[in-house]
């Protein structure tokens, strides 16, 4: 109930009483830059937060022990950590919502602005203020609603950034109170010195460099390298409103963490272990001065999201985007990699051809350490599953991805009312399986408005190991048919398959492949209806790149013999 009621202030109140929102943390009054501060000007420091190019300047060019380069600051800014408040996805989001909801316009960018914007969003929040979106946006980009730049603009737009996540103490992890952007920045010394933490004890000599150059002085700390760390901004909870505007249920819009926590990965990895990769050997960690360090954590924070540092690469000076092509050109490729080698593998068994019917299973396996895919309810995961007869002629196809998105045989990606069931046994092309969340309206309606969702009908992803559906907590739960499917279990799922088939002689072959999105069809299609820039922008991009927008996570093949037979008199 408390978790409830503290999502549901977020979202009730009106423009006017945001400012009474109960603190994230410390009261202190940031400094402002002047009124005419340039939106992209360089060193921005006040007594919290520091743009991360403050921390770039050492904290790059540095190789490890074999001189491969392991730069901190250039690896982050090619990361989606680095470019949350540039997304031009979430924009469209945030604007759509907006829309939907015109009363909860300020509350609504408020709720955004904690986890895509957080030092602009907790440093308006020190002052007696609320978080903004739109405006920085308009700010950073040069709309005309933006016209003179706002003080806040610069931490606004450097993302979740080095002194958010260094800066942040442990006191509420893993409580509900730390959930939703619950994080908590730790005070200053008693000699109002700000910390910034690490996972290494710094000398005395470094310690004056880095206090000289950043105005922080660094301090040891195991706190990075918990998984409720993470869990403070990726375990999310929206209130759902009806068509009339009133409050209704509470949707967990993605909880990985829970997810996590419902695993057996809880015992054995952090979050940080899969996203965050060790160095092999000693690295250096500073340019200045910098020493090998072992069990250094990379920081590309691998993820799920490679098609939008595409798009950040194609339209990097639109979108302001401060990486070079190169550093997201290779971001992307290392997240394709960790999607192809670290998500899931497939197995084809229980293959027979007899009486005119080919029947067999396709076997998912998920190596991830939650749902497979997770988070934003956007994503979804499918199988395409082909069977060529002897003669080498596709004579069954289902799940083919299309140039545009979306997927042949998908009922939601034809009709936004209706979605694609969850299947245990496939007998026709018509029928896909799709891993992926649906969510509803109070009313029942399927929706992509994630205010207007106020429950999933459909939840089929791919549980991780030792998740136990039957016992699993709501905000988790497995929905839709997916509950009853005896091989929908920890670790996977097996889907038949059979389908009609003359055995004649030689070989039939099967292929089958797992894809992800990140951003399903029907989620960039709906933004169409929404005449305003940040969706046309959005829908535009997709578009454009919509034939790369899926990604190959796994395929096998497999193959059984036909014997020819007499035809029957």
């Amino acid at each position: 109930m408390q978790r409830i009621l503290r999502v549901t202030s977020l979202l009730v109140i009106s423009s006017a009483a945001i400012a009474s929102i109960g603190m994230l943390g410390e009261t202190a009054k940031a400094q402002r830059a002047p009124a005419n501060a340039p939106a992209n000007q360089t060193r921005y420091h006040h007594d919290i937060f520091v743009t991360s190019d403050n921390c770039i300047a050492c904290h790059s060019n540095t190789i490890d022990e074999r001189g491969n380069d392991v730069s901190i600051g250039y690896a982050w800014r090619a990361s989606m950590m680095a470019n949350s408040a540039r997304d031009p996805y979430w924009h469209a989001a945030v604007r759509r919502e907006t829309m939907d909801h015109p009363q909860l316009k300020s509350a609504i960018e408020d709720k955004c602005a904690t986890c895509h914007m957080p030092m602009a969003r907790y440093t308006a929040k020190a002052a007696g203020g609320f978080g903004e979106v739109l405006s920085h946006i308009a700010a950073q980009t040069g709309a005309p609603a933006g016209a003179g730049a706002l003080p806040l603009t610069p931490l606004a737009m450097d993302g979740v950034s080095c002194t958010t996540c260094h800066q942040i103490k442990s006191d509420n992890f893993g409580t509900e109170l730390s959930f939703d952007g619950g994080f908590e920045i730790a005070k200053p010394a008693a000699n109002d010195q700000r910390i910034i933490v690490g996972k290494y004890d710094i000398d005395a000599g470094r310690t004056s460099v880095m206090r000289s150059a950043s105005g922080y002085e660094p301090a040891r700390s195991d706190i990075l390298q918990k998984s409720e760390l993470c869990a403070t901004c990726h375990t999310l909870f929206t209130q759902s409103y009806d068509s009339s505007g009133q409050p209704g249920a509470v949707l967990p819009e993605q909880v990985p963490y829970l997810e996590w926590r419902h695993s057996s990965y809880a015992e054995t990895k952090s979050c940080q272990s899969c996203h965050m990769p060790k160095v092999a050997g000693q690295a250096q960690i500073a340019s200045v001065l910098g020493e090998g360090r072992s069990d250094v954590s990379e920081h590309i924070f691998l993820g799920g999201n490679a098609f939008m540092m595409r798009i950040f690469a194609a339209h990097r000076d639109a979108l302001g985007v401060p990486a070079t092509r190169d550093e997201l050109e290779k971001a992307a490729k290392r997240t394709e990699q960790h999607l192809a080698t670290d998500a899931a593998n497939l197995t084809i068994t229980q293959m027979a051809l007899a009486d005119g019917v080919l029947s067999f299973r396709v076997n998912v396996r998920n190596l991830a350490g939650h749902k497979l895919p997770t988070a934003y309810p956007s994503r979804r995961a499918w199988l395409h599953v082909s069977v060529f007869d002897p003669a080498g002629r596709e004579v069954f196809s289902s799940g083919s991805p299309r140039p545009d998105g979306s997927i042949e045989g998908n009922d939601n990606d034809a009709d936004g009312a209706t979605f694609e069931p969850h299947y245990d046994i496939i007998t026709s092309g018509e029928q896909v399986q799709i891993y992926e969340p649906v969510m509803a309206t109070a009313e029942g309606a399927v929706t992509t408005g994630l205010l207007r969702g106020a429950r999933y009908v459909k939840d089929n992803r791919i549980l991780p190991d030792g998740f136990d559906k039957a016992i699993a907590p709501d905000d988790v739960a497995v929905r839709g048919a997916a509950t009853a499917d005896s091989t929908f279990v920890a670790g996977g799922d097996s889907v038949g398959y059979r389908i009609s088939a003359d055995p004649s002689a030689g070989d039939w072959r099967i292929e089958a492949r797992l894809y992800y999105q990140s951003i399903g069809y029907r989620w960039a299609q709906n933004l169409k209806d929404y005449d305003a820039a940040e969706p046309k922008r959005f829908v535009s991009m997709y578009d454009e790149h919509a034939a790369r927008s899926h990604l190959l996570l796994a395929r096998t093949s497999g193959s059984i013999r036909g014997e020819s037979r007499p035809i029957p008199e």
